[in-house]
């Protein structure tokens, strides 16, 4: 009707332009990181650290949170699970805006090209998180925003190109299959 033929001429005449994702990159020195082992997603005590392990001190990293675990410290006393080593110079790049899955499959495929030589990384991660208030999530459910919005998921990709998928939703939400 009239309606659609006004709003189509308005956005040829106003050419909307999709927003370029915000790029950010940081390097942390002497960064505490767990050992893990691809093949042992429970962790074992002097090994390797869990998944749930890996996944907690993901959530501290990326929050810039202390790993230090001080008694002073009012926002955490959190430390990096055990067993840990400390890795000289990690990068965090962080990208926001609105991301097809086509370039979360090309980040991907450029991430583990760090595992050319010279071989640096012993494992990486990617996490992709929605909007916490986002109306969609998996399935075919609406997303439910009752106390965090949960709505993320994370690759961690080891040198061998094993890899684990964790998935994080509200508890409301349908888990996709």
């Amino acid at each position: 009707g009239a309606e659609g033929s006004t709003l189509m001429s308005y956005f040829s005449k106003n050419q909307i332009q999709a927003l370029k994702p915000k790029i950010t990159f940081s390097t942390l020195r002497d960064l505490q990181c767990p050992v893990l082992q691809s093949n042992d997603l429970q962790g074992k005590p002097e090994e390797s650290c869990s998944t749930a392990e890996l996944f907690e001190w993901l959530g501290a990293v990326l929050n810039q949170v202390s790993l230090d675990n001080k008694s002073s410290s009012f926002l955490s006393t959190y430390c990096c699970p055990e067993p840990n080593t400390v890795v000289e110079k990690a990068f965090l790049c962080t990208i926001t805006g609105f991301i097809i899955p086509e370039k979360i499959i090309q980040l991907l495929e450029q991430l583990c090209c760090y595992f050319g030589e010279p071989k640096l990384a012993y494992w990486l991660t990617l996490t992709v998180h929605g909007f916490a208030d986002s109306p969609v999530s998996w399935r075919e459910s609406e997303h439910g925003f009752h106390k965090g919005g949960e709505n993320l998921y994370n690759f961690v990709i080891f040198r061998n190109l094993d890899y684990w998928l964790q998935m994080a939703v509200g508890a409301h939400d349908d888990c996709p299959p």
